[in-house]
């Protein structure tokens, strides 16, 4: 069976790309679970995320084409950083139905991942990206190493500068500068990008929908407790 390309990847998420979050859909699905709001961030941030990734891809592959070498590591770096934001999300639905986290714990955590910053632009903090990195790492080993390959060719590092565009002569006690990226990095550059794009899929169809169902669930086993809880914290 022939092996999907990552453009036909990112050609297949485009066509099917979420164009609205329906909240009375939502209603009528699981009515107790979706009067609480955490729900609807989830798959808002969810959605969002998906948009990000493709449009990611797209350049990237573009740029690999063209042999910028630089440019498509900055961007993987950063479309592997969403991926890391889908799993945080998952873990934290998941970590709710398992009892290891308060539901109003992960109602915080959804805030900040939708409306969180660094800058001060809005009123919440983003997650720290590392923090999220840190999680992803637990269920997909490897991802944090190639976060940090990656920082080292997006940073004016060893690896971003004189790896990237130097060459030494110690006979001559000279150095040469060229482009090096497509020498150094360019073998490296679609298998990392395959793996960055097929794990956010899989993220994304299969760990994503089963958390939901499953937080939906617990939303309506555990509403009467939750309903008692707010009314505690509103007296």
């Amino acid at each position: 069976m022939p092996t999907e390309t990552n453009e036909q990847l990112l050609a297949r998420w485009k066509s099917s790309l979420p164009v609205s979050v329906d909240v009375a859909g939502l209603l009528s699905r699981a009515p107790l679970a979706h009067k609480w709001k955490a729900p609807y961030r989830s798959l808002v941030i969810r959605e969002a995320l998906i948009w990000r990734m493709q449009d990611l891809g797209e350049q990237i592959e573009v740029l690999s084409e063209n042999q910028f070498y630089l440019g498509a590591r900055v961007l993987l770096r950063s479309a592997l950083e969403t991926l890391a934001i889908l799993i945080y999300l998952n873990q934290k639905m998941l970590a709710v139905v398992d009892g290891k986290q308060s539901f109003s714990e992960f109602n915080d955590a959804t805030i900040k991942l939708l409306t969180g910053s660094k800058d001060e632009s809005t009123s919440e903090d983003a997650v720290n990206i590392l923090t999220a990195l840190k999680k992803a790492e637990n269920v997909h080993e490897g991802l944090a190493a190639l976060h940090e390959n990656l920082s080292e060719s997006a940073h004016p590092n060893f690896d971003g500068v004189l790896y990237g565009y130097s060459n030494s002569n110690p006979e001559k006690y000279e150095t040469n500068f060229n482009n090096n990226w497509t020498r150094n990095f360019g073998a490296q550059q679609k298998p990392a990008t395959t793996l960055v794009l097929r794990v956010f899929e899989h993220e994304y169809n299969q760990t994503w929908p089963a958390a939901f169902e499953a937080l939906e669930s617990w939303l309506e086993k555990n509403d009467a407790e939750l309903e008692a809880q707010r009314q505690t914290s509103n007296n």
